[in-house]
């Protein structure tokens, strides 16, 4: 159950229903996860400074279970998310930073429980 928090300064109507259905899609291909688990969330617009410039940027944090524990791991994922983003959002790598964050079933809520007993 991946979740991908995107933060960044562009308009809010860059991210129309498509470019976010296509991240989703990408992550869940990505992480090997089933494309109805992985949730995203958009705050755009916001104010952001990254390496010292307001030029348009975004961070990208990606959390799951079993998928982000590992350098090798991420490493690979973020030579794929970064291709993504910097094609889809018109973007250089130098605007983009990606935080990974390894989660435990237990750590998840849903369905009255935790993801440990579903």
């Amino acid at each position: 159950m991946p979740f991908i928090d995107v933060e960044t300064n562009l308009p809010a109507s860059q991210f129309t229903d498509e470019v976010v259905k296509k991240l989703c899609s990408t992550v869940a291909s990505i992480l090997g996860k089933p494309e109805d688990r992985v949730n995203v969330t958009v705050k755009a617009g916001l104010p952001m400074l990254m390496s010292g410039s307001m030029a348009p940027c975004v961070q990208l944090v990606i959390s799951s279970i079993g998928v982000v524990g590992t350098a090798e791991q991420n490493k690979e994922h973020s030579a794929k998310l970064f291709q993504f983003l910097t094609k889809e959002l018109g973007l250089s790598e130098d605007r983009i930073l990606l935080r990974f964050y390894p989660l435990e079933a237990w750590q998840i809520g849903k369905k009255g429980t935790v993801m440990t007993f579903l």
